[in-house]
């Protein structure tokens, strides 16, 4: 798996040096000497090379000039990220048949930037962490557990029963959001792209609540969404 771009590379270089394999590095990057020296700290191999090369290995994505060649992603085991969440006051985030990885790389970077979020995604019917998401999440894949599960639904019965309250989006019919009291510790349910949540899901809901949009036939899709239930879930945890 290969990680591209300045900002994901040093991010992961500052943070998990240790899941890096190899340094791809552009010949005259801005950055060269900072990589050269947490490169050799961590005994991290730098390919030096001319923009032609870097171009045709990068596969023109926009490497910037710089990639790192990492391991597969490593999940969290699901009970460990529970006491994870429990000791940590984390929100957990269970992603319900989300397809796309552009809004699931958005989905981890708004997490890792709001910070207290973990993620849950289902084992089957679900996009995994993949090089494109590890590109949109731009680094947030460092700071966020992500465990993968069989079932979504005994998951978030799992949760329920170590005291978590569970909060679903849906398009309509939910409480609007900014008139809603959470309480914790909480689970916030994110539905898919095209059905929203699966009626078997939204059965364990504590909480429906609604984006209230400015113009109704209109939606954002999942990544921005999630951006702003999560938002209001960090504002109203750190009040």
């Amino acid at each position: 798996m290969r990680v591209y771009g300045k900002n994901p590379v040093i991010e992961r270089l500052k943070a998990d040096p240790r899941s890096i394999i190899k340094i791809y590095l552009q010949n005259g990057h801005p950055d060269a000497g900072y990589i050269y020296k947490k490169a050799k700290k961590n005994g991290i191999p730098i390919h030096a090379m001319p923009k032609v090369k870097m171009d045709k290995i990068s596969r023109n994505l926009n490497a910037q000039g710089l990639m790192a060649e990492i391991g597969e992603f490593m999940y969290l085991d699901y009970s460990e990220l529970l006491d994870r969440a429990r000791d940590k006051n984390l929100c957990l985030v269970f992603a319900d048949s989300l397809t796309d990885p552009q809004n699931l790389g958005g989905m981890i970077r708004s997490c890792a930037c709001l910070g207290g979020f973990a993620l849950v995604l289902p084992t089957h019917g679900s996009v995994s962490v993949t090089e494109t998401v590890i590109r949109v999440a731009c680094g947030g894949e460092i700071y966020v557990p992500i465990a993968k599960v069989a079932n979504i639904g005994k998951a978030v019965r799992r949760a329920k029963e170590l005291g978590f309250l569970i909060a679903g989006t849906v398009v309509q019919g939910g409480d609007d959001l900014y008139q809603t009291e959470f309480s914790f510790p909480l689970g916030l349910i994110i539905g898919s792209e095209q059905k929203g949540i699966r009626p078997v899901v939204r059965t364990l809901l504590d909480y429906e609540v609604t984006l209230p949009m400015a113009q109704p036939r209109m939606s954002l899709n999942a990544a921005h969404a999630a951006t702003l239930f999560c938002y209001e879930v960090a504002r109203q945890r750190r009040r």
